[in-house]
């Protein structure tokens, strides 16, 4: 019986691990965050021709190691699961970069595939 239980909570672990992972296909741009910065990005839902992403590292912190995220939050573009471009809060966990930047590096990498 504590087999099945460690067997199932195993299981339920790699589900959430694997839940919040970068899809490895086409433009993902990805938030990477943790509640302790009490900020976000506020402008990543409006963010066109992409696919996005939400990431705790506070619950996966595997991530956070395999991308490097020395602050929060970090916005990261990728593309067919490469990095391409990468926006960082500044010191205070803020992040200066505007909507327009994203998006116009987004457009870019788009016009760059074809």
């Amino acid at each position: 019986m504590k087999k099945l239980l460690l067997i199932l909570l195993c299981l339920f672990i790699s589900t959430i691990v694997k839940s919040q992972d970068i899809p490895g296909e086409g433009l993902v741009t990805a938030e990477f965050n943790a509640p302790f910065s009490g900020t976000e990005c506020e402008y990543l839902e409006d963010l066109t021709d992409c696919d996005l992403v939400k990431i705790d590292i506070s619950k996966t912190p595997t991530l956070q190691g395999k991308h490097k995220i020395v602050v929060v939050p970090t916005l990261v573009i990728f593309f067919d699961g490469v990095e391409v471009a990468r926006f960082q809060a500044n010191i205070m966990m803020k992040l200066e970069a505007t909507k327009n930047e994203v998006q116009e590096k987004i457009d870019e990498i788009l016009m760059d595939a074809f």
